[in-house]
């Protein structure tokens, strides 16, 4: 029997983050970044979508407005994956 966790197979059940959450998260980098949103997972780093750190900074003030939260200076420079944008929502609103 494996002792692995079923996340690795999972990735969905892994992320700290609402499914819509996620699911907006996913919608506005697609958006910013002119990719098709079915392209993306979780890990999906913003790097590999073409993403370079300006890009990063303006997908968060994006994300900033339409959760109506701020994540603060440097909060942009620990994202690189969807997963990451959205964790770091949940954790900025369950703050607030």
């Amino acid at each position: 029997m494996s002792t692995r966790s079923s996340c690795f197979r999972t990735p969905v059940s892994c992320s700290l983050a609402d499914p819509e959450t996620l699911k907006t998260v996913q919608n506005t980098i697609a958006k910013q970044l002119s990719v098709d949103v079915s392209t993306m997972t979780l890990e999906t780093k913003f790097a590999d979508l073409g993403a370079d750190s300006l890009d990063t900074v303006e997908i968060m003030m994006v994300l900033e407005e339409q959760f109506g939260v701020s994540v603060g200076e440097g909060g942009a420079e620990n994202i690189a994956t969807v997963q990451d944008a959205a964790e770091l929502i949940e954790k900025v609103n369950a703050a607030a």
